[in-house]
């Protein structure tokens, strides 16, 4: 009988103990996963990108300016990777002042009359700053309302410096002056329609060290 008591604290304890074991096994699973996300934390500092702009008259780089307009620059990024811009062109060009593009109409030469009224089909909220429309500076076009910028943006070849805290900059032309200087100087018709299309053949963002 005593033999039988002490076989059956022996099972008890070797059960306890596995109990214990497994519980103190499950412990250690569920916080290893809570330890991960620390590693997360330390994220590596964001990589400097940029907009490379290929036209029918050359390439054109175009830094951000994300300290000022943010969203601005994350709508720009997110449509040029979607390939939105891909097959549309400078639509309005007016010397001495700017060129303007990234309206999805003009993919369709039938389309002419809609050129100017197009757009990625919602708005973005206003970002006016401090940064003077000088020459080579990308802004934002939009109609009557501060809140109406979508995908259309202009890069300026004069100095239209009544544009400040009126439109939002977000960005400037790095490379390629003489390719603007092209654009913007191409012969225009009626409504500032280039009479050769200035074509968008695409608009890549890439590192900003991977420019030569």
């Amino acid at each position: 009988s005593s033999d039988m008591k002490k076989l059956l604290l022996n099972c008890s304890l070797t059960l306890l103990f596995g109990v214990a074991l497994a519980t103190a096994a499950e412990t250690n699973n569920a916080a290893a996963p809570k330890a991960e996300p620390k590693k997360e934390e330390i994220k590596p500092a964001a990589v400097k990108e940029v907009a490379v702009v290929k036209t029918t008259e050359g390439e054109m780089v175009l830094e951000f300016w994300p300290d000022v307009a943010p969203g601005h620059v994350e709508n720009f990024k997110k449509l040029a990777k979607q390939g939105f811009y891909d097959g549309t062109a400078f639509h309005r060009v007016i010397k001495g002042f700017m060129i303007q593009g990234g309206d999805p109409n003009t993919k369709d030469e039938s389309k002419k009359d809609s050129w100017g009224m197009g757009g990625p089909g919602y708005q973005i909220k206003a970002e006016f700053n401090s940064k003077p429309h000088l020459r080579g500076v990308l802004s934002m076009a939009r109609s009557g309302h501060p809140d109406s910028a979508g995908s259309q943006f202009f890069i300026c070849h004069g100095e239209p410096r009544f544009l400040d805290n009126q439109y939002t900059a977000f960005g400037k032309l790095i490379k390629g002056d003489d390719v603007l200087e092209k654009i913007a100087t191409t012969a225009t018709e009626p409504g500032d329609r280039p009479v050769k299309r200035m074509n968008i053949e695409s608009i890549k963002i890439v590192p900003a060290d991977s420019i030569k």
